[in-house]
């Protein structure tokens, strides 16, 4: 699929500084995939100075947000739907830290849905190595307005 939408702001039901993601690589709704990218910069939000880096915890966000971009590819393209993380499974990351100047590949593979509820297996790499993995659960409710009333 060619993606003709990469501004994450757009994407994203976040502004910045709370998008942490970089930019959005690869859209795959056939084989309900997608790819993004994120570089460790002292500006980043969750940038510790002590650390050096991002604490490997923040690895979660990362990756739903990546989620939040195949929900919007999956909605059409249309204003973001709000998702909520119901959790994560497993969530197994070999690092210290995200190290600065460093720049990760996070992945989101769908192996769930039943429309509202959606399983992923999602990936971290740096330098195509695996440092990251762990299976997401959200739920995108296709009515948001009745959850807040």
């Amino acid at each position: 699929m060619h993606i003709n939408e990469k501004n994450l702001e757009k994407i994203l039901p976040h502004n910045y500084p709370m998008i942490v993601l970089d930019e959005l690589l690869e859209v795959d709704m056939e084989k309900h995939v997608v790819t993004s990218s994120v570089t460790v910069r002292e500006d980043k939000i969750f940038y510790d100075g002590t650390l050096g880096g991002i604490s490997p915890l923040v690895g979660i966000e990362f990756m739903a947000q990546t989620v939040g971009c195949y929900a919007y590819f999956e909605n059409g393209q249309k204003k973001p739907r709000i998702g909520y993380l119901l959790g994560s499974r497993q969530y197994n990351c070999s690092l210290e830290k995200f190290e600065l100047g460093k720049t990760y590949k996070i992945v989101a593979n769908r192996i769930f849905s039943d429309n509202e509820l959606v399983s992923f297996d999602c990936f971290i790499y740096n330098d195509n190595i695996e440092c990251a993995r762990a299976t997401v659960n959200v739920y995108l409710p296709q009515d948001v307005e009745t959850l807040t009333m």
